[in-house]
């Protein structure tokens, strides 16, 4: 049966983000960012061509799905709302009210999810990726809720 997870970055070592993938029957990384890079040296296993290698290594799919990615515009409107109540990125804990409305109309609900969820192994596990720690803070949540909606997938979140 397909699943859905998410999973983010931050909190994570490269070797604990394959494990957890490995613990949790990831078959597939579904990366949804815009930029494939993170900075600083703690996470520069996740740089694109790292994090390929290594996922190749680890037998596990790589997807890059870039539409699904908000837009500069739209994370420099999260940044803000962060800014506004004093909140790091990496501590933010949910989305601002604006960006998930602004998100799902510009973004999510222009994308057709079919293709990407008759792509996902049908026996393993498929985990969306961008860089927060808690879906909550991310747009893959967003993703992952409409998957779990219209196409009936159940969704696990896998944390540090």
């Amino acid at each position: 049966m397909r699943t859905a997870a998410t999973i983010g970055v931050y909190g994570f070592t490269a070797d604990r983000f394959l494990e957890t993938l490995s613990i949790a029957n990831v078959r597939q990384l579904v990366d949804v960012r815009q930029r494939r890079g993170v900075r600083g040296s703690e996470y520069a296993w996740a740089n694109a061509a790292r994090l390929q290698a290594a996922l190749a290594e680890a037998g596990i799919d790589y997807r890059h799905h870039k539409e699904l990615a908000p837009t500069t515009e739209l994370r420099q409107l999260q940044y803000r709302e962060d800014a506004r109540q004093g909140v790091g990125k990496r501590a933010r804990t949910e989305l601002a009210p604006d960006y998930v409305e602004r998100y799902t109309r510009e973004i999510l609900d222009r994308v057709d999810l079919t293709p990407i969820v008759e792509g996902m192994p049908p026996d393993g596990v498929s985990a969306l990726f961008c860089v927060e720690r808690d879906p909550e803070a991310c747009h893959r949540s967003l993703i992952a809720e409409r998957l779990a909606t219209e196409h009936g997938l159940p969704v696990i979140h896998l944390r540090p």
